[in-house]
């Protein structure tokens, strides 16, 4: 059975609802989920999995979150080449850019990416059943 890493941040509880719904999605497609908030997660960790699924909200200026996330995805950095990646995450305001340019970000440092979801505000049944779909995507990448 494949392993799939949810590494998350929320604030509010928008990202994390968009968590539990991979974890779920993941679990239903017939891989492992293992879920992690930010602080609990480095790049030493990525060997243990075959994919890895990034939620953050946007923040600021459309941004990463600063203190937590960020950090941790900066040190993750230099350890995508090549590994299947997904990100999704929530924002309130502006358009949701910061999902573009983090998955340039991401695409530059090599990464696979299956694709991306983003909500805006609390997940809702499209957001939702996008990230359903995005999970079974992650987990059917493993196995090809």
């Amino acid at each position: 059975m494949k392993n799939i890493a949810i590494v998350y941040w929320s604030g509010t509880g928008n990202t994390e609802a968009m968590a539990q719904t991979a974890r779920d999605a993941v679990e239903a497609a017939g891989a492992t989920p293992t879920v992690f908030d930010a602080s609990s997660f480095d790049a030493s960790k990525l060997d243990s999995f075959d994919a890895v699924m990034f939620g953050c909200p946007a923040m600021g200026d459309e941004e990463l979150e600063p203190d937590e996330f960020e950090p941790m995805f900066a040190g993750c950095e230099g350890s995508l080449d090549g590994r299947t990646v997904a990100l999704f995450g929530s924002y309130e305001w502006n358009d949701g850019a910061w999902m573009d340019t983090w998955r340039e970000r991401t695409a530059q440092d090599g990464a696979r990416i299956i694709g991306t979801v983003v909500a805006y505000g609390y997940p809702d049944d499209a957001a939702n059943a996008e990230l359903r779909g995005l999970a079974a995507d992650v987990v059917a990448a493993t196995q090809a």
